[in-house]
């Protein structure tokens, strides 16, 4: 027997479907696909959330110091001439930033082997790529739904059978997030 299904794919084909579907359920929280797909869907989606809730709190603060370009009030960089060249004036700036333990990383890249990049665009700017702006997956996986599942010891998400579609009668359903 065996361990996963085929849906009729290549497997490369496969996982890049099952890759895609898995990001959108893990984003939007709900989907709607066939019943054989969201089976497959539920087996990845369901050990990245175990992985999350894992290593939610796996990490220590590190205190960092940085560069950052001075601006002025209208959000332009203040430039100073320096031996005849323009040059961008810098202030040091001390930052707090979360520096993950091993285990963590190691987990973190697990997730970044599934997950596809996503790109969020504002309904208001549509079409003007500027508003675009890319959302860090794992860090959602990390901070809300490792605290938010913190509690279960499994069974992540939830399947909703719909009815059959029109067009090859497959069994539709919803999978969701808990």
């Amino acid at each position: 027997m065996a361990k996963y299904r085929k849906l009729s794919r290549t497997s490369a084909q496969r996982k890049a479907l099952l890759r895609n579907q898995v990001t959108a359920l893990l984003y939007y929280g709900r989907i709607e696909t066939t019943e054989a797909k969201a089976k497959e869907i539920r087996k990845i989606a369901e050990s990245l959330i175990a992985l999350g809730v894992k290593e939610k709190d796996n990490y220590e603060l590190v205190k960092v110091q940085g560069k950052v370009a001075r601006k002025d009030k209208d959000g332009k960089r203040v430039k100073e001439v320096v031996d005849g060249k323009k040059v961008t004036v810098y202030d040091e700036v001390e930052k707090e930033i979360k520096k993950d333990n091993p285990s963590r990383l190691h987990a973190r890249r697990q997730m970044l082997k599934v997950l596809q990049p996503v790109v969020s665009v504002p309904k208001d700017n549509a079409g003007k790529k500027k508003a675009t702006k890319k959302v860090d997956m794992v860090a959602k996986i990390f901070d809300e739904l490792g605290p938010k599942y913190a509690d279960r010891k499994g069974g992540y998400t939830r399947i909703i059978k719909v009815g059959p579609r029109k067009g090859d009668a497959a069994m539709m359903v919803i999978i969701e997030l808990v």
